[in-house]
């Protein structure tokens, strides 16, 4: 099967999406499929395994490169079987102005117009976003809607976000549900953990709105014996340095640029307790690669993770610094429990499952 992957970050960018597409592009090659990334980034191309390769177009100017990115995927789509979109905006308006005869599928782990409203200073989660009704909502469910009918299917990575959708739109094509892979066989598991004084926090990801980031800094000046590791960059990454200064808390706190691989599991022995404090995460897999190798996870309580998935793993309302540090006090005192929790052995989700899920999808379009 001939497949394009059309998506707006690849490694060595940082994020689901990046990580994601690599991964599945690899396991569909291994298993003989001809697979095709296009990508934002300089531009050129590059092989990717025994029948694969990656197409960079240019993301310098905004707006001109969604034509460019549709152009690229006139070129290596022509005779594809079908397209499978990362984001809804970036890579869904380039394969609608395409015009690609192929089947057309769009995966959703997040949601463009909400985290946008999160970023310019919304507090709500999703589910509370597609429930209101102000202008900025009622013109982006507009006009996701309009995108969304111009696939065949669409993919979303958890139950929950399928069902905020369908309450959302009574015209949604025809959708499923294929959860994220979680590998546990490549890192050894944590045989012991015990907390450290002071309390080890750690934090991984964007730094964007969504995230809810600078209310777990400020959680952490209220919390004497602690220090906190930020890992990872994004637009409030000035932003957020200022807020630490701000509160004197530079000796507690530390920024660290994005890890991957054995560099990030390194950083999870070194910690007691990875927050994740978000608005709503729909899929996190850093919370997932924490809990593989037993690091205790809190996690914030509006998430799409599955109940299986989420076994193991503390959720609890973290929306504001005054319940953050509650729930922190919360998994200190019962940290032996929390930490047996997290320790406790998994099933796991492998990414031949997930590949063997999607030439199925494809297969039947």
């Amino acid at each position: 099967m001939k497949i394009v992957l059309a998506t707006g970050i690849y490694p060595p960018d940082i994020g689901g999406p990046a990580t994601y597409c690599k991964n599945l592009a690899e396991q569909l090659t291994k298993e003989g499929h001809e697979v095709t990334v296009v990508t934002y980034g300089e531009s050129g191309t590059r092989e990717l395994g025994n029948s694969g390769k990656v197409e960079y177009v240019s993301r310098s100017i905004p707006i001109l490169r969604w034509w460019w990115y549709s152009q690229k995927l006139q070129e290596v789509g022509k005779d594809a079987d079908v397209v499978y979109a990362f984001s809804s905006i970036s890579c869904g308006i380039p394969v609608i102005l395409s015009g690609l005869k192929c089947k057309r599928v769009l995966r959703l782990g997040g949601d463009f117009f909400w985290e946008r409203y999160t970023d310019w200073g919304g507090s709500k989660g999703l589910r509370a976003y597609y429930q209101s009704t102000n202008w900025l909502s009622v013109a982006s469910y507009r006009l996701m809607g309009w995108i969304l009918n111009r696939f065949d299917h669409i993919v979303f990575s958890t139950d929950f976000q399928q069902q905020v959708y369908k309450e959302a739109y009574k015209k949604l094509p025809k959708n499923s549900v294929i959860e994220n892979a979680l590998q546990l066989e490549h890192v050894a598991p944590m045989e012991e953990h015990f907390p450290k004084k002071p309390f080890r926090l750690l934090f991984v990801g964007r730094f964007v709105g969504f995230k809810n980031i600078g209310s777990l800094i400020e959680a952490v000046a209220q919390i004497p014996e602690s220090f906190l590791t930020v890992v990872g960059d994004g637009p409030l990454d000035d932003k957020l340095r200022s807020l630490v200064e701000r509160l004197g808390l530079a000796e507690r706190v530390r920024f660290v640029a994005p890890q991957s691989g054995k560099e990030k599991f390194d950083l999870f022995s070194k910690h007691d307790l990875l927050v994740l404090p978000s608005l709503t995460e729909i899929s996190p897999n850093t919370a997932l690669e924490a809990r593989s190798v037993g690091l205790p996870v809190l996690l914030t309580k509006e998430t799409g993770l599955s109940e299986h998935l989420r076994s193991g793993i503390v959720t609890d309302d973290l929306l504001t610094p005054g319940s953050i540090v509650q729930a922190i006090a919360r998994v200190q005192d019962g940290y032996s429990l929390v930490a047996e929790a997290a320790s406790s052995k998994i099933s796991g989700r492998s990414w031949s499952e997930v590949a063997s899920e999607h030439i199925s999808l494809f297969t039947s379009l």
